[in-house]
């Protein structure tokens, strides 16, 4: 993995390092992905795999920045008033435990 140039995913996505979100948030317990909406986390998860695969392509850090911002973007303009996402974020935000 390319450790000497990490692609920050928080960046590309929230425009803030965690430990910006943490100071922004002192009040706040967890981390800012656990105060994401679904479609973000449904972006970062794909972000995830899109910047695994410009590693293994060597695609420079600048570059894929830039790139997975991109896609980012798109993505979170497709998500956006999709009836699917929004019945995931319906049953997001009404947990029920499992029948026994």
């Amino acid at each position: 993995m390319d450790q000497k140039y990490p692609c920050k995913l928080n960046v590309v996505l929230f425009g803030k390092t965690a430990a910006e979100w943490r100071k922004e948030n002192p009040d706040l317990s967890g981390n800012m992905r656990d105060y994401a909406s679904i479609q973000e986390l449904l972006v970062l998860s794909n972000l995830e795999s899109m910047n695994a695969y410009f590693i293994e392509q060597q695609v420079s850090q600048p570059e894929r920045m830039k790139r997975l911002r991109e896609i980012a973007e798109t993505q979170l303009r497709n998500l956006a008033g999709n009836a699917s996402t929004a019945k995931l974020e319906n049953l997001h935000n009404q947990p029920q435990l499992p029948e026994k």
